[in-house]
């Protein structure tokens, strides 16, 4: 399984925009219904980076959506931080996805 990290900054005045672009990713998601698939977007304290955390399989079903490509469309011209991705390693979690109980 591979767990991955993105974060970035967008510009004050596009936080807004940046959510209802995220939100729209998460209607296609439920739409679509991807198996082996766990992501979660969360907007930091300081009210202008956001954190994408994914969680899968085989494959990144993101990269299929259309909402998603619509997020990724101006997302330079958006943020005032570029998107990092970072390659997760877990070291150990709880309940955390893909580790709940069976």
């Amino acid at each position: 399984m591979r767990e991955v990290l993105v974060r970035y900054k967008v510009k004050p005045d596009r936080v807004a925009e940046n959510k209802e672009l995220v939100r729209a990713v998460y209607e296609e998601l439920e739409t679509v219904g991807p198996s082996d698939f766990h992501y979660a977007t969360f907007l930091l304290d300081d009210g202008v980076s956001f954190v994408h955390v994914a969680y899968h399989g085989d494959g990144n079903p993101l990269a299929t959506l259309p909402a998603f490509r619509r997020f990724l469309e101006n997302i330079a011209d958006r943020c005032d931080e570029p998107p990092v991705s970072t390659e997760l390693s877990r070291v150990g979690s709880y309940r955390f996805a893909g580790s709940e109980p069976a």
